[in-house]
């Protein structure tokens, strides 16, 4: 069993590994060692064995990793091979960005549900077989469909209570687009991803190599 030990970043890089892996796959290339996946990916083999050393053995030594092999154990690992029922909470542009995005069901996310709060939205079509639904019919859809993971793409005001109702009615995970910080329980797996925080971080690299370049 895994501990609590392995940080949020290990699991980050464990995902980054996974698709340099299918990636090299393509490619038609078998094997892989650690200082060729941490050349791909800008990191030092070292921290790319530490970070698979926590989930036991996976490489030969002088023969490196069967790529397929890895690729499925991390799979594995990171849920790939499990169907997650999952729903989106906010259907503006982001949310529906979101909801069309191959990455998400390519990797076992299966979208059951999608709300929002605006009347003019609820009963218009999501896509080819979802409806927008209205908030208010959350509870009654994570009973009936089983949802485990909530995707909130809301305005920041609103993110808090959205998530307050999914963890009150069952959901287990939630992945925050709302540029705010939530208020959770520890049982809650919980990833906050600021756009705005990125860019900001982009900028001030930027910023940086221009100073250090005069």
């Amino acid at each position: 069993m895994y501990t609590s030990r392995i940080s949020k970043q290990t699991i980050k890089r464990l995902a980054i590994y996974y698709r340099c892996l299918e990636k090299l796959h393509k490619e038609g290339i078998r094997t892989v060692s650690s200082h060729q996946i941490g050349e791909e990916l800008g990191l030092k083999a070292s921290q790319v064995r530490k970070d698979l050393s926590y989930f036991g053995g996976f490489g030969k030594r002088g023969v490196g990793y069967e790529i397929r092999t890895l690729a499925s154990r991390i799979s594995k690992i990171l849920g790939m091979t499990r169907s997650w029922k999952t729903c989106i909470v906010g259907f503006g542009n982001l949310g529906r960005a979101l909801l069309h995005f191959p990455g998400i069901r390519d990797k076992g996310f299966n979208i059951v549900g999608v709300f929002d709060k605006d009347k003019k939205k609820v009963g218009s079509a999501a896509d080819d077989l979802l409806r927008v639904e209205d908030v208010a019919s959350i509870p009654m859809a994570i009973r009936e469909r089983g949802i485990e993971i909530g995707v909130i793409a809301t305005p920041a005001e609103d993110a808090q209570s959205v998530v307050d109702l999914l963890i009150k009615y069952g959901v287990k995970g939630i992945v925050s687009f709302a540029p705010t910080k939530l208020s959770v329980p520890e049982r809650i797996s919980v990833e906050e991803i600021d756009i705005s925080v990125a860019l900001s971080s982009v900028a001030f690299g930027i910023i940086r190599m221009e100073r250090d370049g005069d």
